[in-house]
């Protein structure tokens, strides 16, 4: 699959994550498979531009390529500076955000809250792509409500207007994360345009990977909140995708390795105060897919107040749970 000049590794992508995406994030997924890995959505706000979170969310230092930046907005002169700004920082792919759903996001105008006004959208898109040299990628859902899912037209004018790829969560605006996803109408997104098409919505497991792109056509698909706490699930989908029977599920020793990577990653790059508070709700994702360890461990985990104690207390979960796996 390719995006632009840039060809894909393979067909599986990171989506973006308020909270979640950051740098160090992206590069543990990317090393674990994911093909493409997009950021935190970034505020076309001018106001914001160089605040310090909004910084931090556009430091690429170390992140393989290719870089995409997912950007966020209701004003077409303001998104198409928030791309040529996030260009020069080094984005090599600007994402724009129509697909979230959250309230403070739609209640704003911005998000999945633009799929209401198609001419804004044209104008938006437009925009966007005339700003920058990069390749410009969109994230949608089906509709705004149940009632309204015009995902087929707003893709129709995402390709006319020179958007290089199409992202769909399966589900509408009103539906958030409940419910069941629209695979057909992600279908009907890609047999109706020329780019690449992206399936997202509730894929979780190898089988269920495999399943969606059968059902849908799609040239890849966006693997967002199941990769919480285990970021290897990116391998397990290849394996499977490359019908390769041996399995890649990770062994206690990688995934202690890997959450102490992680940690290190989080100190280092927000420093330790904030690394520390960060790394709690990180930890709590691994640790609902080690359940022996969830209940005794996670509140002491949130209770340590230094990032050696943390770490410490990682090897004592770890030792805790070899020793019961060895009973």
């Amino acid at each position: 699959m390719h995006i632009g000049p840039y060809r894909l590794a393979n067909r599986l992508i990171l989506a973006p994550m308020a909270g979640i995406t950051d740098q160090p994030f992206r590069r543990l997924c990317r090393r674990y498979g994911a093909a493409l890995a997009v950021s935190e959505m970034i505020s076309a706000n001018p106001a914001l531009r160089d605040d310090r979170k909004t910084l931090r969310r556009a430091d690429h230092r170390g992140e393989p390529e290719p870089r995409s930046v997912q950007i966020l907005g209701n004003e077409p002169a303001h998104m198409a500076k928030a791309a040529r700004v996030n260009a020069d920082r080094g984005a090599q792919i600007i994402d724009i955000n129509m697909g979230c759903p959250a309230k403070k996001v739609c209640n704003k105008a911005a998000g999945s809250a633009l799929l209401k006004d198609e001419v804004l959208v044209g104008r938006l898109l437009e925009a966007v792509v005339k700003a920058v040299e990069v390749p410009v990628t969109l994230k949608i859902r089906t509709g705004w409500d149940p009632d309204h899912r015009n995902a087929v037209s707003v893709a129709k004018i995402a390709e006319s207007a020179g958007i290089r790829a199409i992202a769909v969560h399966g589900r509408t605006r009103a539906c958030g994360f409940s419910g069941p996803v629209e695979y057909r109408t992600i279908q009907a997104v890609k047999c109706a345009v020329g780019v690449p098409v992206i399936a997202n919505g509730d894929i979780d497991s190898p089988e269920k990977a495999a399943a969606v792109f059968k059902e849908t056509g799609a040239d890849a698909v966006m693997v967002g909140r199941a990769v919480l706490g285990r970021p290897w699930l990116f391998r397990t989908i290849l394996d499977r995708l490359d019908g390769n029977s041996l399995t890649s599920m990770p062994s206690m020793t990688e995934i202690r390795g890997v959450i102490l990577e992680h940690l290190h990653e989080l100190y280092a790059f927000y420093g330790e105060a904030l690394g520390l508070r960060i790394a709690r709700k990180h930890v709590g994702w691994y640790l609902e897919h080690l359940p022996s360890c969830r209940s005794e461990f996670g509140h002491r985990f949130n209770a340590q107040d230094s990032t050696t104690r943390q770490l410490a207390l990682i090897d004592l979960i770890f030792s805790a749970a070899t020793q019961e796996l060895a009973a």
